[in-house]
């Protein structure tokens, strides 16, 4: 990083709007105005890959690893670019400000973007920007709008219950369905033309603000997505092109039976065959959209949990190499440097230490895992923090601090922390005090959600791991973002160098 600096934590996805969901419109720009206005360096979001009702609305599960959310296309900016006449755009019904309705957003957006497209389907191919966005991506985005086109024609079911032609790529048929579905696929296409150009464009502005980006890569991919489908050899499956093992995570601080995430598992040795070649585009893609990436569950380069498909929970897995240094080593020769942080959350260990070490790659300290029995040697205490060091409040999975305080720290936690800082603090405090202790840190990084910034309680909190529904659905409140807060920010800012 090499950049002492401090950011803020919020998905776009959060951001107030008139249209039901945060996107990339005037609100991103007032954000990063009070990013600007509150001397912070850092902008960090959650992924943002298309995101489906049907699997929880989670930007971590996708079906594509390389696409953008249409649901974050700014109407406005439609507007204000021609895409659409200002009657194109309809009314939304009645949302509530705190919250994001999926479904509602979901039919409101598709049926302004399919506005967009009639507009300009026989003109498109003569767009030249729209072209070389087509040339440039088309190692992902072929791929991704067939499979849309594709899982439309067959109502929405999963790749695997296609036709055999379908289902396994053969070519004939699938030049047959690329003819077929040309509209679809074009559709498609202009979709994600929209959505890079609004990001970009953002990107440009926060970039001339001397705001950077940290984006988000999870470690897997979805199962139902564009990328198993199109490179079935890089994943373990069977010969229907279903799982033979799932992804997850063991018991732990978030769940007594672990977290079986049902991610097909990655076939490492083909990967190791291919110099890791997708993994290195799909890095490359996130570093154009973004300065910084976290690579999601790190831990699972050194060695992973896998657990055999047919198990209802992560409990009976077992721990499996990684692709390890042959990793990193081939990212290596591709890229200059790796702007990579490692999510090194869970159970760590020393295999996974040496790894981020030999990389050097900083890793992230979470304050509200801090204050326990061990104190003095836990990782998570500021006085334990290296310089590479990623503080944080807390992160997306974690309760707000706020509602930490409340409802989840024991008196003696509560006691610890009290005796770290020098004196009590109430729950109104509390946030505070773990944004002050973090900026007073030697970590080059200091990351607060939003959440804290503003002491929120439970009601703001993101996401609560392995909670099925529910999550993925708190907004920012137009006006809560005041010049005092922003002051405030500065001031301390200013007071830890960063």
């Amino acid at each position: 990083m090499h950049r002492r600096g401090s950011g803020i934590l919020l998905h776009i996805s959060s951001l107030p709007s008139r249209y039901g969901i945060g996107d990339l419109g005037p609100e991103a720009y007032r954000f990063a105005d009070f990013l600007a206005d509150a001397g912070q360096s850092y902008w960090q979001i959650l992924p943002l890959n298309p995101t489906s009702s049907y699997i929880g609305n989670s930007p971590y599960s996708s079906d594509s690893a390389f696409a953008g959310n249409p649901l974050f296309i700014s109407p406005e900016l439609m507007v204000e670019n021609g895409d659409v006449d200002p009657l194109d755009v309809p009314e939304l019904a009645s949302t509530r400000p705190d919250r994001v309705d999926y479904q509602a957003v979901e039919g409101h957006r598709t049926h302004l973007l399919k506005t967009a497209y009639a507009k300009v389907e026989t003109s498109l191919e003569n767009d030249c920007c729209y072209g070389q966005f087509q040339k440039l991506n088309a190692y992902w985005l072929d791929d991704h709008a067939l499979f849309r086109a594709l899982k439309a024609e067959h109502g929405g079911v999963q790749w695997t219950k296609w036709p055999e032609p379908l289902r396994y790529r053969d070519p004939s048929a699938l030049a047959e369905a690329t003819d077929r579905l040309a509209s679809i696929i074009r559709y498609e296409k202009y979709v994600q033309y929209l959505f890079h150009r609004q990001w970009f464009a953002l990107k440009l502005y926060l970039q001339d603000k001397n705001i950077l980006t940290m984006g988000d890569i999870p470690i897997y991919v979805t199962h139902d997505s564009a990328d198993v489908w199109a490179h079935q050899e890089l994943f373990q499956l069977d010969s229907e092109g279903e799982p033979t093992v799932v992804a997850g995570v063991p018991p732990d601080y978030f769940s007594k039976t672990g977290q079986r995430w049902g991610n097909p598992v990655y076939a490492w040795d083909v990967h190791r065959l291919s110099h890791f070649h997708w993994w290195i585009k799909r890095i490359e893609h996130n570093l154009d959209l973004t300065d910084f990436i976290r690579l999601d569950h790190f831990r699972g380069f050194a060695a992973y949990w896998e657990v055999p498909v047919e198990e209802e929970t992560a409990i009976n897995g077992e721990w499996v190499d990684g692709p390890g240094h042959d990793f990193f080593n081939a990212l290596l020769k591709h890229f200059a440097r790796l702007p990579i942080i490692a999510e090194d959350l869970g159970i760590i260990t020393a295999d996974v230490e040496e790894l981020k070490s030999a990389f050097d790659l900083p890793g992230m300290r979470i304050l509200q895992f801090a204050f326990g029995d061990n104190l003095a040697d836990s990782r998570d205490i500021p006085h334990n923090y290296d310089v590479g060091s990623v503080a944080y409040s807390g992160t997306h999975d974690n309760n707000t601090t706020k509602g930490w305080f409340s409802s989840e720290a024991s008196e003696e936690v509560k006691e610890s922390l009290f005796a770290y800082i020098g004196h009590e603090v109430s729950e109104d405090e509390v946030s505070t005090a773990l944004i002050r202790l973090a900026m007073a840190s030697v970590a080059e990084m200091a990351i607060f959600p939003l959440q804290d910034v503003l002491g929120l309680g439970a009601g703001a909190r993101m996401n609560t791991p392995s909670l099925p529904a529910g999550n993925w659905t708190w907004r920012l409140k137009p006006g809560l973002l005041s010049d005092e807060i922003a002051r405030r920010m500065q001031r301390w800012t200013t007071m830890y160098g960063r």
